[in-house]
């Protein structure tokens, strides 16, 4: 079978007063990406556990919650219970990230730790074992529509090396400016998962948009 990359849509970039129909747009979707902030780690307000919780109940796909927000210890069994599979939070938002994925694992929940684009991944490599996904950044948390920040790939590019030289089953998703023509290169710089809100919701047919990343990732990883 060929490689099909996972392809998360990013409901930020939906129409927020008909989600649900929202997300009947999208069947090809692997995973469904709620961008949570709080307006304190950056600078826009999204939506919360009650909104990540209807999502929930209107799609059997798994949810992918990424928290961009403060104090993410107080926060992420909020998500548990909406039905996250993974909560993804960030390094820089928590003096404790082995603690806060130790309390996603012990809820039964994937835990990913993310990474803005001015921060160095190599100090937190040691947490790849007690991690299932890390998120790289590809533009600046808490806007969509931003453009892809391609610096950003030799982060990835040094992430697939570690995780490969020590065969880690972990995942590198990537988030921001994703679409036909980066996703080639994010997937070619080492990434497993591609998170798109605009390229994805400002198609004329969403969908089709998301086989058209999915193929376009898949070509540049062979």
């Amino acid at each position: 079978m060929s490689y099909q990359p996972p392809l998360a849509p990013s409901i930020l970039s939906a129409d927020f007063a008909r989600l649900d129909r929202e997300i009947e747009r999208i069947p090809a979707a692997d995973w469904i990406h709620v961008d949570v902030m709080d307006g304190h780690f950056v600078p826009n307000l999204s939506f919360g556990a009650p909104v990540a919780a209807a999502v929930g109940k209107v799609t059997d796909k798994p949810m992918d919650c990424h928290l961009m927000i403060e104090d993410p210890a107080r926060w992420v069994g909020d998500y548990v219970d909406a039905g996250a599979f993974n909560v993804t939070f960030h390094v820089e938002a928590t003096d404790d990230p082995k603690g806060v994925a130790d309390l996603l694992h012990a809820r039964g929940c994937k835990a990913g730790i993310s990474i803005k684009p001015g921060t160095p991944v190599e100090p937190y490599l040691a947490l790849l074992d007690h991690v299932d996904l890390v998120l790289v950044m590809s533009v600046e948390p808490g806007f969509g529509g931003q453009s892809f920040m391609p610096e950003v790939l030799d982060k990835v590019r040094t992430l697939r090396a570690e995780i490969d030289r020590r065969g880690l089953d972990v995942l590198i998703q990537i988030d921001g400016g994703i679409d036909a023509r980066t996703i080639g290169e994010s997937a070619a710089a080492g990434c497993d998962v591609f998170v798109a809100g605009s390229a994805v919701y400002g198609a004329p047919d969403p969908d089709a948009m998301i086989e058209t990343l999915r193929a376009g990732a898949a070509d540049a990883r062979v």
